[in-house]
């Protein structure tokens, strides 16, 4: 008989969060859990930020600006602490609906004021809370908000068909990114997306649709690719120009949330647009041991004496305490040490 790969039915949430309100954005990621899971699906993806926004005011306005600032303190008044109560509520939902959950938040770092992150939370039906990643840079307007992320929080993580991974945004097209998960043997990737590039970029759906494809292709995984959509909470919300208003009501520009498969088929979506809905895909993993045979990057298709990755996976604390008798006496650090022979030679290393 031999091994055999299941077949998971996979499930992307296009939606809009109740924007910069959290109590009523985890509500609605609770019923679109529930409604997935009566659905049948066994992984759920929520676009970028969903509880409680992406802060897409910097799309709009500069960083100093008064609605700007109103806006990023709503945000931190709304985020999320992980773990913490709201990871505790959807742990339950993602229980009751028997399906693993992947949830963009803005994290905040509990007893902090302004600190925060953009993250995917991890959540398993039976084990709940398993981790979370934190977007390593965050990508324009958001790092007037947002903070580097911690590269502990980088890597794969279980399930109960094999190694699960996620990037948001930007993170997706980073080449070294996408290397490392898929020697670490993800099977299933979650992409997460705001709702709208700034002008004048590319349509979302366009930008999601080719990372989502080239993800596949380099990894032999399957994508699971979410965006967020505006609605008219976030036209009322967020002071907007007459152009701007335009500019959001395109129906080309937003959505884009899809499925791909290890060979890079689009399987469900793209759905262009602000239209709210929950696509659907049942996921053969043995799509991508087949696809691997062919073109595994971290396998038989890589060179290792070429071509290697360091991750380093290991936090730097912001502080530190160090009792003075825990410090040996040493010298102090030259300013200019002179290195004989040479640390770089014309062809490469030396020892």
């Amino acid at each position: 008989m031999g091994d055999s790969e299941p077949i998971v039915r996979g499930a992307v949430v296009q939606a809009a969060p109740v924007f910069l309100d959290r109590e009523a954005t985890l509500e609605k990621s609770i019923a679109l859990i529930g409604e997935a899971g009566s659905n049948g699906a066994e992984i759920v993806a929520f676009p970028e930020g969903f509880i409680p926004a992406h802060p897409i005011w910097f799309h709009f306005h500069s960083g100093t600006d008064r609605h700007a600032t109103k806006l990023s303190v709503e945000l931190f008044k709304n985020s999320v602490e992980v773990p913490g109560p709201q990871i505790d509520a959807l742990a339950r939902a993602a229980a009751e609906a028997g399906t693993y959950v992947v949830m963009g938040v803005c994290e905040k770092t509990p007893g902090t004021f302004g600190t925060m992150y953009n993250t995917q939370v991890f959540i398993s039906p039976t084990e709940g809370y398993l981790g979370k990643h934190q977007k390593l840079m965050p990508t324009v307007g958001e790092r007037l908000v947002h903070r580097a992320g911690g590269p502990e929080t980088f890597g794969v993580f279980p399930s109960r068909f094999g190694p699960v991974s996620g990037l948001m945004c930007g993170e997706n097209s980073n080449p070294l990114a996408i290397f490392a998960l898929t020697a670490e043997a993800t099977r299933i990737h979650v992409m997460a997306w705001p709702n709208h590039f700034p002008k004048p970029a590319l349509p979302m759906p366009e930008i999601s649709l080719t990372a989502a494809r080239a993800f596949a292709q380099m990894s032999k995984a399957w994508v699971l690719s979410a965006s967020a959509v505006v609605d008219d909470r976030v036209r009322e919300m967020v002071p907007l120009s007459d152009s701007d208003l335009d500019f959001l009501g395109r129906d080309d520009i937003g959505g884009g949330s899809c499925i791909v498969a290890p060979d890079t088929r689009v399987v469900a979506g793209p759905i262009v647009g602000n239209d709210e809905l929950i696509l659907y895909a049942d996921m053969d993993l043995e799509v991508g041991v087949k696809m691997k045979l062919r073109h595994d990057l971290a396998g038989h298709y890589n060179r290792p004496d070429v071509f290697r990755l360091l991750v380093n996976k290991r936090s730097a604390p912001l502080i530190q305490s160090v009792s003075d008798e825990a410090l040996p006496y040493a010298e102090p650090t030259p300013v200019l040490e002179t290195l004989d022979p040479p640390m770089l030679e014309s062809h490469g290393f030396e020892e």
